[in-house]
């Protein structure tokens, strides 16, 4: 079998799709006493608006949270509270984005039996506007691509800079229709990911700020698959952001 035959497989139909929501952040830009993904934003705190569009997508069968430690019983609360159904854990987060990843993807596994494969979307809890529609196309493209990023088009023109002397300079200017803005959720057969990680395990610099980039990186024989995003699916990190979604929320 070639390396796009594995990459394009189906998954199996009986294996259930995850929603792996990661908020092991502290969230220290927004100088709040507690986690950013705990604020309240439209009356709800953000995690709560991000675990309800995870429940009401009917793509997705169980969610896990990966968590700051310390807050599994609120996080449990509130799912109950907002009557959600699907979830599945509360675990601890690392101290990496990839360590809470890891975490989601170690999880997953042993819920399945030997030889079973699933699809894990990993998402930031820090978008909380996620539409039904990107998670739906998620899901579906994970029919056919191992590994599934969201992205949108940039807008701006976007340089590449180096460093001389203390001071900052324009290295290259890139091709903005090339270009794309990161989004999540990022989808994945769990058998890809897994082996993604275990390949950036043996490399001693590794680094990494999102998931599709170590398949990319690991496995280049897997193509990653891109679908539309929304501006509307922000990521709450600065107090700002907080403004901005609650105005998106009322319109």
């Amino acid at each position: 079998m070639s390396a796009n035959d594995t990459a394009a497989a189906p998954s199996p139909a009986e294996a259930p799709t995850i929603a792996a929501v990661l908020a092991g952040g502290t969230g220290a830009r927004m100088g709040a006493d507690v986690p950013k993904q705990l604020l309240d934003v439209g009356g709800k705190p953000v995690l709560r608006h991000t675990l309800e569009a995870f429940e009401a997508a009917p793509q997705i069968d169980l969610i896990v949270v990966v968590m700051a430690e310390g807050y599994a019983d609120a996080v449990r609360a509130m799912a109950a509270d907002a009557g959600v159904t699907k979830l599945a854990g509360v675990i601890a987060g690392g101290a990496t984005r990839s360590d809470s990843s890891r975490a989601a993807v170690a999880w997953a596994q042993a819920r399945l039996a030997p030889g079973e494969d699933c699809r894990l979307l990993l998402h930031d809890a820090a978008r909380m506007l996620v539409s039904g529609r990107i998670i739906a196309d998620v899901a579906a493209a994970l029919d056919r691509h191992g590994a599934v990023g969201v992205a949108v088009a940039s807008t701006d023109t976007v340089i590449e800079v180096r460093s001389e002397g203390g001071e900052t300079f324009v290295a290259a200017v890139p091709d903005r229709a090339s270009l794309r803005r990161v989004q999540t959720p990022q989808g994945f057969r769990l058998s890809v990911i897994r082996a993604a990680y275990a390949a950036a395990d043996a490399d001693p610099d590794f680094r990494a700020t999102d998931d599709c980039s170590v398949v990319l990186r690991y496995l280049p024989h897997v193509p990653v698959r891109v679908v539309d995003g929304e501006e509307r699916n922000l990521k709450v990190t600065e107090p700002s952001d907080l403004v901005v979604a609650e105005a998106l929320l009322e319109r």
